[in-house]
């Protein structure tokens, strides 16, 4: 990234984090929240979205937590829930408020910070379990978000996808959850974390992670956890309490003009190997500081967040070529990826 493109993102990424922790808290009710789209118009008068709504809304459920409140969906039968995990961070029992009107308790049963995904279980049983999406959304597929803003509970709105495999730039220094993301310019607000953002089959195709509030000089620029990634999780959350990621084992670094310079790479995107974790798989592999990573398998890399990203779409154990610059040459690494340390 040039630093005129840059600029603007380190700006606005306090006040994002700032909103994910307000997300939690229920705060920033003074701020202005994003304006409809004429798509949001058009989704509503074609008269298929009251019924969707209908079907869907029981499966939204508000978490409440001492620290705040955030939203959730109904994941499969016996009362388990997906939420993000920063809705439900530090707790270990949660309140759960249904679209009917009643509270229930509930505990959280596991949980994975590098997704920003949990998994609540019900004292209910009998809450009827959503149905997700494996495939990705389409870019312009009209889309609702279903949760709670505000404390505003089973509240709807309506847009479209706006773009696919997101990656948030300057977000990899806080968390390593803001990549690969969902973009829509469905309004999402504080509270609406961990809820549903549906097809208008009623699929769920990802839960709502974060947005851009309009200090930043966003217009409608929200973000969700796509299902197959919540599936991937939430599924390994069950059945062994913890999920598994691809692992490298180098500690990136952005590629500025003197870094290029002072190592004679030659080339002007891509990440920096500040370090090669002693016998871990990059070293392995023979990957070493200095080097600079452009491409894993097919994906090009610019960015510390295209690296987290490229990696979320691998599994621990896959072997993937990386592509890297060194001394002014080219080199392919096959690097058997190894299990992110907990």
């Amino acid at each position: 990234m040039t630093g005129r493109v840059a600029a603007p993102w380190r700006l606005a990424l306090p006040v994002l984090f700032c909103t994910l922790a307000l997300l939690v808290a229920g705060g920033c009710i003074g701020e202005e929240t994003a304006t409809e789209t004429g798509a949001t118009a058009g989704a509503r008068q074609d008269g298929e979205w009251p019924g969707v709504v209908t079907a869907l809304q029981p499966s939204v459920v508000t978490i409440l937590t001492s620290s705040g409140s955030g939203s959730g969906v109904v994941y499969r039968d016996g009362g388990v829930i997906v939420t993000n995990e920063h809705v439900v961070r530090g707790a270990r029992k949660v309140q759960v408020a249904l679209a009917d009107g009643s509270r229930i308790g509930g505990k959280v049963a596991a949980a994975d910070r590098s997704t920003d995904l949990a998994v609540v279980r019900a004292d209910r049983t009998d809450l009827p379990p959503a149905t997700f999406q494996s495939a990705l959304p389409q870019v312009g597929e009209d889309v609702v978000a279903i949760g709670s803003p505000l404390g505003f509970e089973g509240s709807v709105t309506a847009g479209i996808i706006s773009g696919l495999a997101r990656q948030i730039p300057g977000s990899a220094r806080e968390t390593r959850s803001l990549v690969d993301l969902i973009q829509t310019d469905a309004a999402i607000s504080p509270g609406n974390s961990g809820g549903a953002l549906a097809n208008a089959k009623g699929e769920i195709i990802g839960i709502n992670e974060a947005y851009l509030p309009p200090a930043t000089g966003a217009v409608s620029i929200g973000f969700a956890i796509p299902a197959r990634t919540v599936v991937d999780t939430v599924d390994e959350l069950l059945t062994t309490g913890r999920a598994d990621h691809a692992y490298l084992g180098v500690v990136p670094g952005r590629l500025t003009p003197q870094i290029a310079e002072a190592f004679g790479v030659g080339v002007e995107r891509g990440i920096v190997v500040t370090e090669a974790t002693r016998g871990g798989p990059a070293a392995k592999a023979g990957i070493a500081r200095g080097d600079v990573i452009t491409r894993i398998s097919d994906r090009r890399i610019t960015s510390v967040e295209d690296l987290l990203g490229a990696l979320q779409s691998h599994d621990p154990g896959d072997t993937v070529p990386v592509t890297l610059h060194r001394g002014g040459r080219t080199i392919t690494a096959n690097v058997k990826l190894g299990d992110l340390p907990s």
